[in-house]
């Protein structure tokens, strides 16, 4: 398991019941987890103390219960900085797990001696493109969301990048991938977090299961000859590491040779010192 363990703005403090204690900055959460099968005793005072709280609804989806939180704050990982504020469906604007990913890519972007143009697609509120643009790459950030764009852009602006070369687009990931395609435009590097179910701008409805491994095949097109590194990230039960591992042999390594490996990614919890399993990655590189 890969495991984001740099942290020193945000810690899982304890789990159980469904839920998982947390402190982001200042401020402590409770929010729901899948994963969290197993009812232990609620030791921490944390649980009593927290800030903000997300119930689940029996129906679906659910709401937020505040005690004294801010609508917006800060949180620091390395030099980035992130606006962080609780909205729809339990979020705060960013997956603290996947900081294990930019450590990952970051290091081989800080090395590659050559300008790197990076891809970044369903990209959110853009940790992973300040990871990638902070170690020196060129990025291309594209999310269907105009408000996620935006939130990216902000993050952007509090990590000291505003001058860095990012493109911001506002598409459809498919559409945006099949238009470079036929420009001919090539990337050195793709990142990607595709989500389980979800819309483009225009209505364009995107299953994962049915979608993500001919995307693979699709974003493969656009990689350079020379290409760097490639990361599909999954939060969707059944896609496990072994089959990101396949889908990217298939589409990547079986073209450009390099290395492939995949795992799953988590969060130490503090007061059990064991770790939560957050979701998967499938990576390749290029060899040395």
């Amino acid at each position: 398991m890969w495991i984001a363990d740099q942290w020193k703005d945000y810690e899982v403090i304890d789990t159980s019941s469904g839920e998982k204690l947390e402190r982001w900055g200042d401020y402590l959460l409770v929010r729901p987890d899948p994963q969290v099968i197993w009812n232990t005793e609620k030791k921490n005072s944390g649980w009593k103390k927290k800030n903000g709280h997300y119930h689940r609804s029996a129906k679906g989806g659910g709401e937020w219960e505040f005690f004294n939180l801010p609508d917006e704050w800060t949180i620091k990982y390395r030099e980035l900085t992130f606006h962080l504020k609780p909205f729809s469906f339990k979020h705060t604007g960013l997956f603290p797990e996947q900081a294990v990913n930019w450590d990952w890519f970051s290091s081989l972007i800080a090395q590659a001696g050559r300008p790197i143009k990076v891809l970044n697609l369903f990209a959110y509120t853009g940790g992973a493109t300040l990871a990638a643009a902070k170690a020196g790459a060129q990025v291309t950030h594209v999310d269907a969301s105009k408000g996620m764009v935006n939130w990216a852009k902000e993050n952007a602006a509090a990590s000291g990048l505003v001058d860095s070369p990012i493109r911001w687009l506002v598409d459809d990931c498919v559409k945006f991938v099949e238009r470079e395609i036929r420009r001919g435009s090539t990337y050195d590097a793709i990142i990607m977090d595709p989500p389980s179910y979800g819309r483009g701008p225009k209505g364009e409805i995107w299953k994962i299961e049915e979608s993500i491994f001919p995307f693979i095949e699709l974003t493969a097109k656009i990689l350079s000859k020379d290409a760097l590194f490639y990361l599909v990230n999954s939060y969707t039960t059944g896609l496990q590491p072994a089959v990101l591992s396949y889908m990217i042999h298939l589409a990547v390594a079986s073209k450009l040779g390099g290395h492939v490996s995949a795992e799953e990614i988590g969060l130490s919890v503090a007061d059990s010192g064991l770790v939560l399993p957050c979701g998967a990655s499938g990576r390749w590189q290029r060899n040395a």
